[in-house]
Protein backbone atom coordinates (compact mmCIF):
# COMPACT_ATOMS: atom_id res chain seq x y z
CA UNK A 1 0.00 0.00 0.00
CA UNK A 2 1.23 3.38 -1.29
CA UNK A 3 1.17 6.26 1.39
CA UNK A 4 1.07 9.08 -0.59
CA UNK A 5 -0.79 12.68 -1.00
CA UNK A 6 -3.10 11.88 -4.24
CA UNK A 7 -3.42 15.66 -5.00
CA UNK A 8 0.48 15.46 -6.05
CA UNK A 9 0.98 12.04 -7.09
CA UNK A 10 -1.95 10.65 -8.98
CA UNK A 11 -2.50 10.95 -13.00
CA UNK A 12 -4.97 13.47 -13.97
CA UNK A 13 -7.57 10.89 -14.60
CA UNK A 14 -7.41 9.08 -11.34
CA UNK A 15 -7.11 12.18 -9.71
CA UNK A 16 -10.67 12.62 -11.02
CA UNK A 17 -12.03 10.32 -9.78
CA UNK A 18 -10.62 10.51 -6.71
CA UNK A 19 -11.81 14.10 -6.09
CA UNK A 20 -15.21 13.19 -7.28
CA UNK A 21 -15.60 10.04 -4.91
CA UNK A 22 -14.53 12.51 -2.15
CA UNK A 23 -17.20 14.95 -3.06
CA UNK A 24 -19.69 11.68 -3.28
CA UNK A 25 -18.62 10.31 -0.04
CA UNK A 26 -19.63 14.05 1.68
CA UNK A 27 -23.29 13.06 0.50
CA UNK A 28 -23.38 9.92 2.46
CA UNK A 29 -25.90 8.66 4.67
CA UNK A 30 -23.95 6.69 7.32
CA UNK A 31 -25.87 7.42 10.73
CA UNK A 32 -25.90 3.69 11.94
CA UNK A 33 -22.18 2.57 11.01
CA UNK A 34 -21.01 5.76 10.69
CA UNK A 35 -18.46 4.88 7.88
CA UNK A 36 -18.60 7.17 4.94
CA UNK A 37 -17.83 5.73 1.35
CA UNK A 38 -17.72 7.48 -2.01
CA UNK A 39 -17.41 5.66 -5.04
CA UNK A 40 -16.78 6.87 -8.86
CA UNK A 41 -16.55 4.77 -11.72
CA UNK A 42 -15.50 5.88 -15.23
CA UNK A 43 -17.30 4.21 -18.32
CA UNK A 44 -15.64 2.84 -21.24
CA UNK A 45 -17.28 6.03 -23.09
CA UNK A 46 -15.33 8.35 -20.18
CA UNK A 47 -18.32 9.37 -18.57
CA UNK A 48 -18.28 9.75 -14.73
CA UNK A 49 -20.52 8.35 -12.20
CA UNK A 50 -20.58 9.14 -8.32
CA UNK A 51 -22.21 7.65 -5.81
CA UNK A 52 -22.13 7.32 -1.68
CA UNK A 53 -23.46 4.52 0.52
CA UNK A 54 -26.97 5.14 1.66
CA UNK A 55 -27.81 3.52 5.27
CA UNK A 56 -31.59 2.16 6.34
CA UNK A 57 -32.55 1.22 9.51
CA UNK A 58 -33.64 -2.06 8.20
CA UNK A 59 -29.76 -2.81 7.16
CA UNK A 60 -31.38 -4.65 4.16
CA UNK A 61 -32.12 -1.76 2.24
CA UNK A 62 -28.28 -0.32 2.77
CA UNK A 63 -27.09 0.35 -0.86
CA UNK A 64 -23.34 0.52 -0.91
CA UNK A 65 -21.71 3.79 -2.63
CA UNK A 66 -20.02 1.23 -6.07
CA UNK A 67 -23.49 0.33 -6.48
CA UNK A 68 -25.25 3.20 -6.36
CA UNK A 69 -22.85 4.72 -8.99
CA UNK A 70 -23.43 1.79 -11.27
CA UNK A 71 -27.23 2.59 -10.94
CA UNK A 72 -27.01 6.02 -11.86
CA UNK A 73 -24.74 5.25 -15.34
CA UNK A 74 -27.28 2.12 -15.95
CA UNK A 75 -30.14 4.70 -15.33
CA UNK A 76 -28.82 7.14 -18.10
CA UNK A 77 -27.84 4.08 -20.52
CA UNK A 78 -24.44 3.50 -19.53
CA UNK A 79 -23.47 0.06 -19.79
CA UNK A 80 -19.39 -0.70 -20.00
CA UNK A 81 -17.61 0.59 -16.58
CA UNK A 82 -13.85 1.12 -16.96
CA UNK A 83 -12.49 2.28 -13.73
CA UNK A 84 -13.63 2.07 -9.98
CA UNK A 85 -12.83 4.22 -7.35
CA UNK A 86 -13.53 4.33 -3.66
CA UNK A 87 -12.84 6.41 -1.05
CA UNK A 88 -13.06 5.78 2.79
CA UNK A 89 -11.67 7.39 5.97
CA UNK A 90 -10.03 4.04 7.34
CA UNK A 91 -6.77 2.55 7.50
CA UNK A 92 -6.61 0.52 4.97
CA UNK A 93 -8.76 1.76 2.34
CA UNK A 94 -11.99 -0.47 1.99
CA UNK A 95 -12.38 -2.69 -0.94
CA UNK A 96 -15.88 -3.07 -2.71
CA UNK A 97 -17.76 -5.64 -0.32
CA UNK A 98 -19.05 -9.57 -2.97
CA UNK A 99 -22.19 -7.78 -4.15
CA UNK A 100 -20.33 -4.96 -5.35
CA UNK A 101 -18.12 -6.63 -7.17
CA UNK A 102 -20.67 -8.92 -8.40
CA UNK A 103 -22.54 -5.84 -9.59
CA UNK A 104 -19.13 -4.19 -11.10
CA UNK A 105 -19.08 -7.70 -13.14
CA UNK A 106 -21.90 -7.61 -14.27
CA UNK A 107 -21.32 -4.02 -15.95
CA UNK A 108 -17.97 -4.50 -17.15
CA UNK A 109 -16.49 -3.11 -20.24
CA UNK A 110 -16.63 -6.13 -22.53
CA UNK A 111 -12.75 -7.16 -23.41
CA UNK A 112 -11.41 -4.63 -21.52
CA UNK A 113 -9.48 -4.64 -18.23
CA UNK A 114 -11.41 -3.00 -15.26
CA UNK A 115 -8.81 -1.29 -13.37
CA UNK A 116 -9.97 -0.70 -9.53
CA UNK A 117 -8.52 1.75 -7.40
CA UNK A 118 -9.40 1.98 -3.20
CA UNK A 119 -7.77 5.11 -1.36
CA UNK A 120 -8.40 6.77 2.34
CA UNK A 121 -8.10 10.52 3.13
CA UNK A 122 -5.19 9.38 4.79
CA UNK A 123 -3.14 9.25 1.53
CA UNK A 124 -2.71 5.77 1.28
CA UNK A 125 -3.95 4.39 -2.08
CA UNK A 126 -3.78 1.24 -4.01
CA UNK A 127 -5.11 -0.25 -7.71
CA UNK A 128 -5.05 -3.33 -9.31
CA UNK A 129 -7.24 -4.91 -12.06
CA UNK A 130 -10.68 -6.00 -11.14
CA UNK A 131 -10.09 -9.99 -12.17
CA UNK A 132 -7.23 -10.15 -8.85
CA UNK A 133 -9.83 -8.63 -6.92
CA UNK A 134 -13.14 -11.18 -8.01
CA UNK A 135 -11.38 -13.66 -10.48
CA UNK A 136 -13.56 -16.40 -12.17
CA UNK A 137 -16.70 -13.81 -11.29
CA UNK A 138 -20.42 -15.02 -12.51
CA UNK A 139 -21.07 -12.98 -15.97
CA UNK A 140 -24.03 -12.26 -18.08
CA UNK A 141 -21.85 -14.75 -20.32
CA UNK A 142 -22.34 -17.87 -18.36
CA UNK A 143 -26.09 -17.93 -18.91
CA UNK A 144 -25.27 -17.87 -22.22
CA UNK A 145 -23.34 -20.80 -22.52
CA UNK A 146 -25.18 -24.04 -23.89
CA UNK A 147 -25.09 -27.41 -21.23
Amino acid sequence: MKKLNPMTTMQPQLLELFRAACEARERSYSPYSGHKVGAAIRMSDGSIFTGCNVENSSYGGTICAERVAVQKAVSEGHLAVKEVMVVTASTPPWPPCGMCRQVVAEFASPGETVRLHTSNLQGEHESFDFEELFPRAFTPGHLLKQK
